[in-house]
């Protein structure tokens, strides 16, 4: 599928920007919604929890005597998920495979849903890698029964079968996503009129002011992207969510094996984690949409975080195992709902699609370097009590909460700014071009 930024409908009527105009009238916008949902959110979110489950199987191999049998000390195996030997190429194949998957899919939401319908999709998508962090734990805890099959270790088939299913999938998905909503045959051409109107006008309904998104290529919206200070924040915090999800994931079954449970039942103990995570974080993106809110629920989840690493640190240095679980429990259940709500945030406050494109590819591009630092926060010789790997957990997240507080009183002093002074006389193709930040843009808080 190509995710190139949809061509406006240039014919589409004014109206009101979230399509209720007279020449929609005939379009059920429930129906229409609950169509897309059935058919995109499905496949994306079936292609995500693939993705993650294919990234974080790596812990789970390890607890199932891959460092043994690979002869692997505690640092190469930090190391291996960038730089060691075989592995090493593995990895980077994976990485060149999938490093766009989730920045596109991402951006594609946006392609669909205005600002207010994003976080719920987007929830839904990315809790895929919740679920994939439950099933992985199931999946390898059945797997591992095959240790000696083919003359092969049980860590062995977990690699095997869960890549042997990505790719299956991954072809049979070319035929079932759409490219555009112009192009969706499921929509009726009203239905189809709709969506792409109220998608062009989305940016400036709050203002009471109807300016259309820019529709057509310009190297200046990329350029734009570079130089806008609010991407470089919305970093941080991506950081102080993303370092914790790629410690829990990438982590999660040793620390717990840690605790004193055997490799079997660290992989179930997992389970319960995952689950509840996703089930917060979907629940959490329906009250933002709602609301139409991002920070409260954003800090809240980052608080979550820092709460559940102290609780670790704490427990720890007591030998409280049950304490630890509880710790990685919550700061995982503040993980999820925090990383969905900070995608669509930046998603939500930049307006034309190759602005929002180019700036979500920074956002998400750099934003992932925090994988190659938290794969190295969990020393083997930190065992079992990894004060280091939660410190630095704490950190991170630390300072995402501190971003999240930057961008909301900035958001909030400019939409006053503009509130008080009046539209300046420019032409709707001059307001187009400036986008997000035209007088008539509000920002989603």
């Amino acid at each position: 599928m190509s995710l190139a930024p949809r061509k406006e409908n240039e014919a589409a009527s004014h109206g009101d920007a979230d399509g209720s105009s007279n020449e929609f009238e005939c379009v059920d916008p429930k129906k229409v919604l609950t169509k897309l949902d059935l058919r995109l959110i499905p496949v994306i979110s079936l292609l995500y929890l693939l993705s993650f489950l294919d990234r974080g199987n790596i812990g789970n191999a390890r607890i199932e005597g891959m460092a043994e049998s690979l002869k692997m000390t505690g640092p190469q195996y930090n190391w291996t998920l960038q730089s060691f030997r075989g592995l090493l190429a593995a990895r980077i194949f994976l990485g060149v495979a999938e490093a766009g998957l989730f920045p596109g899919v991402s951006y594609y939401i946006t392609m669909w849903y205005v600002r207010e319908e994003c976080q719920f999709r987007q929830a839904l998508f990315s809790s895929a890698a919740g679920v994939a962090g439950a099933f992985s734990g199931l999946l390898a805890f059945a797997i591992a029964k095959m240790d000696g099959v083919g003359a092969l270790e049980g860590w062995r088939w977990i690699f095997i079968l869960e890549g042997i299913l990505t790719v299956i999938v991954a072809c049979g998905s070319y035929f079932l996503i759409y490219d555009f909503p112009e192009k969706a045959t499921f929509l009726s051409k009203e239905e189809r009129a709709w969506l792409t109107h109220r998608l062009k006008y989305q940016g400036s309904r709050d203002s009471g002011h109807m300016v259309a998104e820019a529709a057509e290529f310009q190297w200046k919206y990329v350029k734009d992207a570079f130089s806008d200070w609010q991407i470089y924040v919305h970093i941080l915090v991506f950081w102080g969510v993303d370092c914790p999800l790629y410690g829990i994931s990438l982590f999660l079954p040793t620390i717990v094996k840690e605790l004193g449970y055997t490799s079997s039942i660290a992989q179930l103990l997992t389970v319960p984690i995952y689950v509840t995570a996703c089930v917060i974080s979907v629940t959490v993106a329906f009250y933002s949409d709602r609301h139409r809110h991002r920070s409260p629920f954003i800090c809240v989840a980052l608080c979550a975080i820092l709460v559940g690493f102290i609780i670790c640190i704490a427990a720890s240095s007591q030998g409280a195992h049950g304490a630890v679980y509880a710790g990685i429990f919550i700061a995982t259940c503040g993980v999820y709902p925090a990383g969905a709500g900070m995608v669509t945030w930046l998603s939500n406050n930049l307006a034309g699609s190759y602005k929002r494109s180019a700036g979500m590819g920074i956002q998400i591009s750099l934003g992932n370097l925090s994988g190659a630092m938290a794969s190295n926060f969990y020393r083997e010789s930190d065992s079992p009590k990894f004060i280091l790997g939660h410190a630095l957990e704490i950190s991170f997240a630390a300072v995402g909460l501190l971003a999240v507080v930057a961008l909301r009183l900035n958001y909030q002093r400019i939409n006053q700014g503009r509130d008080a002074e009046p539209v300046r006389e420019c032409s709707e193709e001059e307001m187009s071009v400036l986008g997000d930040r035209a007088p008539t843009f509000r920002y989603i808080l």
